[in-house]
């Protein structure tokens, strides 16, 4: 007696499943956060020293008054505007939490690089 299917059964014995449409993958706000803080304390850390090794206090205020808000605020506000004009122009869907994070990650490698240019 034999109790086996058959192999080319016609019946599947799974479902074939539909295609679901899947949410977009975001970075958790967390990391997004922790990399701006980090960045944040990259940016600043140097100062500290200037200030330990006697520069002028207004020399390194006014550099800072620069340079921080160009990695804190510009890098990433540059892949947000950047995210935005490839959704409009090609119709891509990058989300603009994602592209705020990439603009913080890349602010954050851009300032190591630098110091370990200068150091």
């Amino acid at each position: 007696m034999n109790t086996q299917k058959p192999i080319n059964s016609s019946v599947s014995p799974e479902p074939i499943k539909e295609k679901q449409s899947q949410a977009p993958s975001l970075v958790p706000k967390g990391i997004t956060i922790g990399m701006a803080a980090f960045a944040l304390v990259l940016s600043l850390s140097g100062y500290g020293f200037r200030l330990l090794i006697g520069d002028d206090v207004g020399e390194v205020l006014r550099h800072a008054a620069v340079i921080v808000p160009a990695f804190m605020i510009g890098i990433p506000l540059f892949f947000w505007l950047g995210s935005r004009i490839l959704n409009k122009l090609k119709g891509l869907h990058i989300a603009s939490w994602n592209a705020i994070s990439l603009g913080y990650l890349t602010s954050c490698i851009a300032m190591l690089w630098l110091m370990g240019t200068y150091s």
